[in-house]
């Protein structure tokens, strides 16, 4: 199977378009907005006002959560950005937390997460022009002095970049020390129970049995801590960015 710039396995292409590749990343994106999207439907389906069920409270827990941090951060006028930082941080979760089912992790590809971060910029860009007009908004890259104005476009242009490969780095590093960490253990039983004479070593050898254990332990704090910290911080710097171009 190839593999892109990226990393991520080329499932197949379509030569009518091209030669698109369809990539892991791109298939297990959709997956995961498929499964977002049934979840979303099932919970919110048969909403009554009283006699709640345990879905329906569910349900509400979470939108309650999602406008208590959206509020918390942005004031009360930016309610209607509540469904774009759920699905923001739901899908950034569920994509890396895929990698716990044997799927690659479209996280774990830069590609995917600078088209995040792109939608993000133009976010920022449409709510500074909104603000300002577009005079002010090419105005703004002046301040304090002209001279900064070549400095204040390129962290114009950066700030995408930074958003998407701090979250991939993240990510694609976890991956790597959780890999690294399970191989070098299952050497180390090898060698350890290799020392045992006769097949009772060999056997023991074969059973992984120093990588029982800590690979969980890791796999805790990389795939799901640090999983819901980058979908926090990227919908943090999502609204931090939003509002503070409405300033």
């Amino acid at each position: 199977m190839n593999v892109d710039i990226h990393g991520a396995p080329i499932y197949f292409t379509i030569p009518i378009f091209g030669g698109i590749p369809i990539t892991a990343s791109l298939v297990v994106s959709w997956g995961v907005m498929l499964v977002l999207t049934g979840l979303c439907i099932w919970l919110t389906h048969d909403l009554k006002v009283k006699n709640i069920s345990k879905r329906q409270a569910i349900a509400e827990k979470i939108v309650l959560t999602a406008e208590s941090f959206v509020r918390s951060n942005m004031g009360e006028k930016w309610m209607h950005m509540v469904p774009l930082i759920s699905a923001i941080f739901g899908l950034s979760l569920g994509c890396s937390l895929s990698s716990l089912l044997g799927f690659f992790a479209p996280t774990a590809d830069v590609s995917v997460l600078l088209g995040w971060a792109l939608v993000v910029f133009v976010l920022i860009t449409y709510t500074k022009i909104k603000t300002n007009g577009f005079g002010g908004y090419l105005k703004g890259f002046c301040d304090p002095v002209f001279l900064m104005a070549p400095f204040n476009l390129l962290g114009e242009v950066f700030k995408p970049i930074s958003m998407s490969f701090r979250h991939f780095g993240n990510i694609l590093s976890g991956m790597v020390i959780s890999s690294l960490v399970y191989a070098a253990l299952i050497l180390a039983n090898n060698a350890l129970f290799g020392l045992i004479p006769g097949v009772v070593g060999q056997i023991l050898g074969d059973i992984p049995l120093l990588a029982v254990g800590i690979p969980a332990v890791l796999s805790l704090y990389f795939d799901w801590f640090s999983s819901a910290m980058q979908a926090f911080i990227f919908c943090m710097l999502t609204m931090i960015f939003i509002r503070t171009a409405a300033e």
